[in-house]
């Protein structure tokens, strides 16, 4: 979960990009992408949460339009949703079983 991903990565125009395009990521999945990992560009929430955070970190001029208090609420309600995909896919294969008997 630590890993570094833009360790190499100093342009602050591309960190830029970069954090906005993480961002929209969020939104998706917190939407229309329904709590799926597979639409995160770091495949899972917390790899997500993290590679955000090392941006934002790394920025010495902070983005006006995000702040990290936003980044951990993300994150809050990031897992939120997945507890819940996962909750209703755990009931749904639950009943799944009880009707197949």
């Amino acid at each position: 979960m630590n890993k570094e991903y833009f360790k190499e990565y100093n342009d602050p125009e591309f960190l830029y990009q970069m954090l906005s395009r993480l961002e929209s990521d969020c939104k998706y999945f917190l939407g229309n992408g329904n709590g799926y990992e597979k639409h995160l560009w770091a495949s899972t929430v917390d790899n997500q949460i993290s590679a955000m955070k090392e941006i934002y970190n790394k920025l010495k001029e902070k983005p006006e339009w995000l702040s990290l208090e936003q980044i951990n609420n993300y994150e809050k309600d990031m897992k939120l949703k997945l507890n819940e995909k996962n909750s209703n896919l755990t009931e749904k294969n639950n009943k799944k079983d009880y009707y197949a008997r």
